[in-house]
């Protein structure tokens, strides 16, 4: 049985300074403890080297929270598998409602996302969840169901077997 994960998404806050202590914060709180799961904290691309060097990775894991459909080129401002796995960084979220909604993420880009983050030893956190309005009109398992099989049912058992799944209604 796979062990639980607990993971903080920073989201678009903290400077890097602020995000460095708030990373050496959390590391200290975990200095002492046992943890029955896994805890691992999705900053900022730009905080993943520096925090990098503030964690001890056998407490605290550090994941990006996203990654690109592609693995280099000409895609102004877009961050790849290699690149955030180049940070030490060992998780990354994909598929988050927010990506999905605001940026038109498909489930053949999500694919490719994971793809590329399997490829580059990355633990994809993926992200599945419906709508309110999908929830009170009872297709939601439906929609779960299709975020899954749309995004991952391509992968190996030993692939599948290393992703996190993230149930995040909206």
């Amino acid at each position: 049985m796979r062990k639980n994960i607990v993971a903080g998404n920073w989201k678009m806050n903290t400077t890097l300074q602020e995000g460095v202590a708030l990373a050496k914060e959390v590391n200290e709180a975990l200095k002492n403890q046992q943890p029955k799961c896994d805890v691992v904290i999705c900053v900022p691309f730009t905080h993943l080297a520096s925090v990098n060097q503030v964690i001890d990775p056998e407490k605290l894991g550090l994941g990006a929270e996203n990654c690109a459909d592609h693995v280099k080129g000409a895609y102004t401002g877009e961050v790849s598998a290699p690149m955030v796995a180049s940070t030490g960084a060992t998780y990354v979220i994909l598929g988050h409602s927010e990506r999905r909604q605001y940026y038109g993420e498909t489930s053949e880009t999500l694919k490719t996302k994971v793809n590329l983050a399997l490829e580059n030893n990355l633990t994809p956190i993926f992200c599945i969840g419906e709508v309110l309005e999908e929830r009170e009109n009872g297709t939601y398992n439906q929609v779960v169901k299709a975020q899954i099989e749309e995004a991952l049912f391509n992968l190996t058992a030993e692939e599948f077997s290393k992703i996190v799944l993230a149930y995040e209604p909206v």
